[in-house]
């Protein structure tokens, strides 16, 4: 299986335990899939690859790995339930979610893939995963872009300082050579610097204090034209309170022009303020992706359905993203890693700018405080800004490739 010079320092290492941190869309799983199949060659071993979720363990390698061990001729059969591929020589390989610890206990294991492991709570390894290699002897690989020197990857990684079973190596994106410069650079305008250095350098950030660091008082510019012809409102449906943030884009920069905060109310008096402030304007709403199964109406509709009826323009994910995503994108907006501030909020604003001022991290963590009151109009916003200027963006997948190795 082809490899690049950094994925080939990763795969011909002896050690018992691998750490490999490195910027999207590095080849990560590429690596993972390889090492799963090196493993496997030997008879009668058990490997489990491990994402955070059962459901990203299937999107990320299932097809890909299943298409490739069927090229070598390799398998005996695969249970699609379980997601797990016997091969002829006795071996196996399971996809795993680590949001169901349960299905990771009580198996000896020779060989484990933990895929963006910082997103994995540091139970599953020292309380579950870390037992099943003990009988065998087994190795892990430990694979991941960072989260900050709070998260747990990065204890993960310093263990090579003082281990000698224990190897780690840190790759930007461009030395995984599947993005090219151009791409990187694009990239960089549409992030703030430190999440451009973290997503795409792999370094490990200081995520202590401030989720919205981003934000100072240069992002306050009072909004001085006409009434709009359309607004622009992130919305969250929390009930103590509704929260919406109301804005008017122009071009690459959003205005923050208004906010609304409803304490024990629902989504039709919510309809009924934003049609009472712009009754002439149009209306595009971007929700929390919970709104399409929400019911807060004695009908049972949904939200989404109450702001569709209301004759707002609505959208929404089919599912959440990302926390992460979302704040980056915020963030990017907010001032790009190239000084560009391009989200402003109205000084009358209030609560938004306290808000974004003061909503923090749990401490020791990169989990934000959603205990302070902070949250909720900050989530408003993050809704709205997220899916107009995500921070994620396309890029053009690594061919499938031919690999073989001889099966013992």
């Amino acid at each position: 299986m082809p490899l690049s010079a950094a994925q080939k320092t990763i795969a011909h290492s002896e050690k018992r335990f691998r750490v490999a941190i490195c910027g999207r869309r590095w080849g990560k799983t590429h690596l993972a899939i390889r090492e799963l199949a090196k493993f496997a060659r030997e008879p009668n071993r058990r490997c489990f690859y491990v994402a955070p979720t059962y459901r990203q363990a299937k999107q990320i390698v299932w097809d890909k790995l299943k298409h490739r061990l069927m090229d070598l001729r390799w398998v005996d059969r695969i249970n699609e339930s379980d997601l797990t591929i016997k091969l002829i020589n006795g071996s196996s390989i399971s996809l795993r979610g680590a949001d169901n610890p349960d299905s990771l206990r009580g198996v000896g294991l020779d060989f484990i893939v933990m895929d963006e492991f910082a997103m994995i709570d540091s139970k599953a390894w020292y309380e579950v995963l870390r037992p099943t290699l003990s009988d065998q002897a087994g190795h892990a690989l430990f694979i991941s872009t960072p989260m900050g020197t709070g998260n747990w990857a990065k204890d993960l990684f310093d263990q090579s300082i003082s281990h000698t079973d224990w190897a780690s190596w840190q790759y930007t994106t461009l030395e995984g050579g599947n993005v090219p410069l151009s791409e990187i650079l694009s990239a960089k305008q549409d992030m703030d610097e430190r999440t451009f250095r973290q997503e795409y350098e792999a370094t490990f950030e200081s995520f202590a204090g401030r989720i919205f660091y981003a934000f100072d008082r240069s992002n306050v510019v009072q909004f001085t034209v006409d009434t709009p012809d359309t607004v622009y409102i992130g919305m969250d449906f929390n009930i103590d309170p509704m929260s919406a943030a109301i804005g008017v884009r122009m071009g690459d920069r959003m205005h923050i022009i208004d906010e609304i905060r409803m304490f024990s109310s629902n989504t039709q008096e919510m309809v009924a303020e934003v049609q009472s402030r712009y009754p002439r304007s149009k209306i595009w709403v971007y929700p929390d992706p919970a709104s399409r199964q929400r019911k807060t109406s004695a009908g049972g509709h949904t939200d989404l359905s109450i702001l569709q009826n209301a004759g707002f323009i609505v959208k929404a994910p089919n599912a959440h993203d990302p926390v992460r995503d979302g704040i980056n994108a915020v963030n990017s907006r907010l001032c790009d890693a190239n000084g560009v501030r391009n989200l402003m909020i109205d000084p009358k604003c209030k609560h938004t700018i306290e808000s974004l001022e003061r909503h923090a991290y749990k401490e020791g963590t990169s989990q934000p405080d959603k205990d302070s009151g902070y949250d909720h109009m900050t989530d408003a916003l993050r809704y709205m800004i997220a899916y107009i200027w995500p921070v994620k963006r396309d890029v053009r997948p690594v061919p499938a490739q031919r690999w073989t190795h001889r099966i013992n």
